[in-house]
């Protein structure tokens, strides 16, 4: 089984490639489309497949544009350095049996596999101590299923300096299980069934911009069980929480008190500080507004209002 060439990339804009994109799942979007991104959560995602929200630009961010940059010379450093030979993949390519699938390559590497290239900061540099990160190896496997090729290499350059390749081959029923997991989230945007949600601040993001405004309504669950269960574990959930916020904070008091003028102090498994910050200065702007408040008129805008989202619980529950 091989890739399908769904469309050529030589010429296409970055709108175009976008608008491809929403036909499915790309492989930088496989993380996320089966809740291992750490960035961007299953609804998050299906916001963008189903054309509800556009995808964020991330083109002009300094990671993304050094990325771009310097992808050409990492794949030159990986053919000097292993002596394979690698080439360009111009084509958006579309697994033949699930059209959903999609993936773009940074190379094929002669002899049958794929080549990932990565930048990484240093601060990102403990993320690759153990291996190549989660959510990049499932960014593979995602390419391994759509061109159903055996096996891959990762070329990461850390900090500007130091060069790193990985291994990847499946393990087990690894590309069964993402097919799977794929397919689920996939069937969420066909049926336009919103994916639920993960705990995560992208998962957050993502219900304040399906629900921006509240209206005059309250909803009687009361006759509910398991909302009613599920406002219940919400209540004790937030008791564990603040009993944690309390004695954290009782913890780090008795250590300020230790430690008095001092900056810091060093501890067996590390050190805490308790620095001065330099003075700053800010601008008064209450003074501003009352000694010239003819001043600051043109400026005055509209900020909309956000929700926010309280809990409070009956006497006695």
């Amino acid at each position: 089984m091989s890739a399908l060439k769904l469309v050529s990339t030589r010429s296409l804009s970055r709108d175009e490639w976008l608008q491809w994109r929403y036909k499915g799942i790309g492989s930088s979007d496989a993380a996320a489309a089966i809740g291992k991104s750490p960035y961007t959560s299953p609804l998050a995602l299906w916001l963008e497949k189903t054309g509800k929200k556009p995808p964020k630009d991330l083109s002009q961010k300094d990671a993304v544009r050094w990325g771009t940059l310097l992808e050409p010379l990492i794949a030159q450093a990986y053919a000097e350095q292993t002596g394979k030979k690698v080439r360009r993949v111009n084509a958006i390519l579309q697994h033949p049996e699930h059209p959903y699938l999609l993936a773009n390559l940074d190379r094929i590497i002669e002899g049958g596999g794929i080549l990932e290239i990565k930048t990484a900061g240093l601060r990102s540099q403990g993320f690759w101590e153990g291996g190549v990160p989660e959510h990049y190896r499932i960014q593979v496997l995602h390419q391994l299923l759509v061109t159903g090729k055996s096996w891959a290499e990762v070329a990461v350059l850390i900090g500007g300096q130091e060069f790193r390749t990985y291994r990847i081959e499946p393990e087990g029923g690894e590309l069964s299980e993402l097919l799977q997991a794929e397919q689920a989230f996939w069937r969420h945007v066909t049926e336009d069934i919103a994916p639920e949600t993960d705990g995560s601040e992208s998962s957050g993001k993502a219900l304040q911009w399906l629900y921006p405004r509240s209206t005059a309504t309250l909803v009687d669950y009361t006759d509910h069980g398991a909302m009613n269960q599920l406002f219940r574990e919400l209540i004790q959930a937030r008791a564990k929480r603040k009993a944690s916020e309390v004695h954290e904070a009782i913890l780090e008091q008795r250590m300020k008190e230790s430690l008095g003028d001092a900056e810091g102090a060093l501890f067996l498994q590390g050190k805490v500080l308790w620095k001065s910050s330099k003075d700053s200065q800010t601008l008064d702007a209450q003074r501003l507004i009352q000694d010239h408040p003819d001043w600051i008129a043109p400026y005055w805008i509209t900020k909309p209002g956000s929700r926010r989202f309280t809990v409070q619980v009956q006497e006695g529950d």
